[in-house]
């Protein structure tokens, strides 16, 4: 006993599918796997060095063609107008760096979808939360404020947070973690949204791990 299991993978072709959707052939499907990541790693590299860190992105799916000459990029972010730009300018600066990374051999679309609840999205509180410790704020007072966003007007029905690391510059590492509401890791039919991002301190690295319950899933 003692063994994690990623909550999203523990529940893929149950409750959850996965980030990316199209078939291939056995000699192709390696490729194909590592252009996905280049695709996402690009996109995050070039909001960054526009300085768009905090374009509130929750998740980046990727579909295919049956031919494989078209990909589908969906951006699921809460503030579509920043990635947009004025006028479109970002859009397009995006949409040619992706003309550059496939050598037009590909066509890639993408389509902007707006998060309505940002803090009903693991990926987004846990932005929050790194934001927040480094601008040096209190790793208490920033799970606290986090908690309260994601679970005020019952946007979600457990929230558990959980910081590693030299908190607050202790000169041993430690691990604290907080939860409100209940959060069935071991539930199959629960609708459980994780993510995990780092935060660059002064001190040294802190671990920042989210794990949201949205309700059960019956169908």
């Amino acid at each position: 006993m003692g063994h994690k299991t990623h909550p999203i993978g523990f529940r893929l072709g149950i409750i959850t599918n996965h980030n990316a959707s199209w078939f291939s052939s056995f000699k192709n499907y390696s490729l194909l796997v590592q252009e996905d990541n280049k695709i996402r790693s690009e996109l995050l590299n070039f909001l960054k060095l526009k300085n768009i860190e905090n374009a509130g992105i929750a998740k980046l799916l990727i579909n295919r063609n049956s031919r494989g000459d078209q990909i589908q990029l969906e951006i699921h972010t809460a503030f579509p107008a920043i990635i947009v730009g004025k006028s479109g300018k970002t859009l397009e600066e995006i949409n040619k760096l992706f003309e550059k990374l496939l050598n037009k051999k590909k066509k890639l679309i993408i389509n902007l979808i707006e998060i309505t609840e940002p803090y009903k999205e693991a990926s987004i509180v846990a932005d929050f939360i790194v934001e927040q410790l480094e601008k040096r704020v209190q790793f208490k007072r920033a799970v606290k404020k986090a908690l309260s966003l994601a679970y005020s007007e019952n946007k979600v029905e457990g929230i558990k947070i959980q910081v590693s690391g030299r908190l607050n510059g202790a000169e041993i590492a430690r691990t604290e973690w907080l939860r409100k509401g209940r959060v069935p890791l071991q539930t199959l039919r629960a609708n459980i949204d994780y993510s995990n991002k780092i935060a660059k301190t002064i001190y040294g690295i802190l671990g920042v791990k989210i794990w949201l319950f949205k309700g059960e899933i019956f169908k």
